[in-house]
């Protein structure tokens, strides 16, 4: 419409081009149809106005007697009958009504028309201009008509005679239409007033419209919103990573397929995202907006969010979420966990075997050929694995054991003891060591990290630095109490695991000697986030690992679950029954059970057949 090329009109001077156009047409249209229906009603109003005058003439008594006599007898002519009209009743009464009422003319005729009064005298006497056949038949007419004191709305009344009711003339009054028109004319200057001030409202309506228009699209131009559109489709759907948009009240403004995908959720735009079935932690996340990636668990997958917060000219605007899907990623970097594991096994080992030969090397360089064989036969009776973790045998599956072992070694180089429980015993090999490891190693690594804090806590360490020193003082500590390490839970740290196999499902249970559960965390140890330690370095902060290990184990149909909070408040909270179930239990710290169905298979699993 008001397109003049490249450089078109601005959209805000459009709107206000627009409405100041809508407006005028339509106070234009108002104003027209208020003139005319002015002009009808004022014509209306001066005819009835003139037909009361009318009506109130022809009534009169003496009106009635005198145009009754003229009726019936024979007018005279000539300059007699103009005097006697002039001077005579009838022509008082006419123009005493035509100067009170302000009309142009007050007329009275016979039953022939023939003017009895007349405002202009040399009209006495003569037909009349206008025909008054209606009026003489016993008619009242109100017409608008051209006489020969000009144009009028006038009003024609018969004139009854009294007592019979013959018609013997009539009365007809005009109002000029030039008085009319002056008062149509004043109405439609105050009514010019009023659309004047109402197109002058109109006006800064429409200026005040075209500024929130302008702001709310940013200053953006038609073309640049359109264009502005396409890219967003194009970007949003054409990218591997989930988006969704809120404004500055929090609703949810863009919201792609790939985020539907990955948060699990059937949002559209306009809802509030507390409704939207965002998890606790991708929420709290999405609220705080300070761009720092979030780890989080939904459904079966495990996503890493970053929120940013939006603005534009100092103004916020709201916040953006990004969503990465990290679940091969975390799968991956499990398997590689395994494998480090291994890795941590096997340079154990060699060191082991390292230590062992130079040994062997020394005694039979040094002659000493008989106790040089007495120490292989000892070592013949015990592998390196039995060595690094006591009753590994009763786990078949190699995965298993290796696992086992470098987490007994990881729980050495922080000053703690992992055994295997008196229960353990498991045949089968593995069908699923990514999901078991994962399970398993999150409730071990929790609990040597509980069991270390606790060591330092109680001062036996006496050096800041974890590993061998730590080891090697709190061994020293048990040996001068004449214990071995690691049988006295309260002077070792210790970590128990056990595992009980039921056909093809898994029963993990892990202990510790740590400080336990506080009682304000038992109910929420699992939700994302949640964690008895700082976030430190860890990208996404912490409290990942149980929420994960639940979410593993419910996957396949098990569960992992807080058995024992442990620690004083869980010994001492209760009396009885309570306390008699605590003092037996071996381990004083917090206790974790996990049940993991199907993954365990008789004979070769798949895996190994595949290595």
């Amino acid at each position: 419409m008001f397109s003049l090329g490249p450089r078109s009109v601005r959209l805000r001077t459009q709107i206000v081009l627009l409405q100041v156009a809508v407006v005028g047409l339509t106070l234009g249209l108002a104003f027209g149809v208020f003139a005319y229906v002015s002009g009808q009603r004022l014509s209306g109003e001066y005819g009835e106005r003139a037909l009361a005058i009318a009506r109130t003439v022809a009534s009169d008594p003496v009106v009635r007697t005198e145009v009754a006599r003229y009726s019936n007898s024979a007018l005279p002519t000539g300059p007699q009958l103009e005097d006697e009209l002039a001077d005579g009743e009838l022509a008082h009464i006419a123009d005493d009504a035509r100067l009170r009422t302000g009309a142009l003319f007050v007329v009275i005729t016979d039953d022939a028309g023939l003017r009895l009064a007349h405002p202009d005298r040399t009209r006495l006497g003569e037909m009349v201009s206008t025909d008054p056949s209606k009026a003489l038949a016993g008619g009242e007419v109100v017409i608008r008509e051209h006489g020969t004191l000009g144009e009028s709305v006038r009003a024609k009344v018969p004139v009854l005679e009294r007592g019979t009711g013959r018609v013997v003339g009539e009365v007809s009054v005009g109002i000029s239409t030039t008085a009319v028109r002056e008062q149509l004319l004043r109405d439609l200057r105050r009514a010019g007033l009023l659309i004047g001030g109402a197109l002058l409202a109109g006006i800064a309506g429409s200026v005040l419209l075209a500024r929130r228009w302008h702001g709310l699209t940013l200053g953006l131009e038609p073309s640049e919103l359109a264009e502005l559109v396409r890219e967003q489709d194009a970007v949003l759907h054409g990218i591997g990573e989930g988006v969704v948009a809120a404004d500055a009240a929090w609703r949810v403004t863009v919201i792609n397929d790939e985020a539907r995908r990955l948060l699990g959720i059937t949002a559209a735009p306009g809802a509030d995202i507390d409704a939207i079935g965002l998890t606790p932690r991708v929420l709290q996340a999405f609220r705080s907006a300070d761009g720092q990636p979030v780890q989080a668990a939904v459904g079966e997958r495990i996503v890493v969010v970053t929120a940013r917060a939006v603005t534009r000219d100092g103004r916020p605007l709201g916040a953006v979420l990004s969503v990465r899907d990290r679940t091969d990623v975390e799968s991956l970097t499990r398997q590689l966990d395994a494998v480090r594991s291994m890795s941590t096994v096997l340079r154990a080992q060699r060191h082991e075997f390292a230590n062992r030969l130079h040994l062997l090397s020394g005694l039979l360089h040094t002659g000493r050929s008989g106790e040089a064989a007495n120490y292989l036969d000892e070592l013949l009776g015990s592998g390196p694995l039995g060595a690094a973790l006591p009753g590994i045998d009763a786990v078949a599956d190699p995965y298993l054991q290796a696992f086992l072992s470098a987490k007994a070694a990881h729980a050495r180089e922080k000053g703690v003891h992992l055994r295997l429980g008196p229960n353990t015993w498991v045949t089968a090999n593995l069908a699923a060591p990514v999901d078991v490891t994962t399970v398993l190693g999150n409730l071990l690594d929790n609990a040597i990290d509980a069991a270390a804090e606790r060591l330092v806590a109680d001062g036996g360490a006496q050096s800041a630095a974890v590993g061998g020193p730590v080891r090697a003082s709190v061994d020293a500590v048990i040996t001068e109490r004449g214990h071995e390490p690691g049988d006295d839970p309260d002077i070792s740290p210790v970590v128990e695991v056990e595992l009980v196999q039921e056909g093809d499902t898994l029963h993990i249970a892990v202990a510790d000697s740590g400080a336990g559960v506080t009682a304000e965390l038992v109910d929420s140890i699992f939700v994302e986030g949640v964690s008895t330690r700082s976030g430190g370095d860890v990208p996404g902060g912490r409290g990942v690992g149980l929420a994960l290990s639940r979410q593993v184990a419910r996957a396949r149909g098990g569960e992992v679950r807080l058995a024992h909070p442990g620690g004083v408040a869980a010994s001492t909270g209760e009396s009885g029954a309570g306390e008699s179930a605590e003092s037996e239990r071996p381990l004083r710290g917090a206790e974790f059970i996990a049940r993991l169905p199907g993954v365990l298979i008789e004979g070769e699993p798949a895996w190994a057949a595949e290595n």
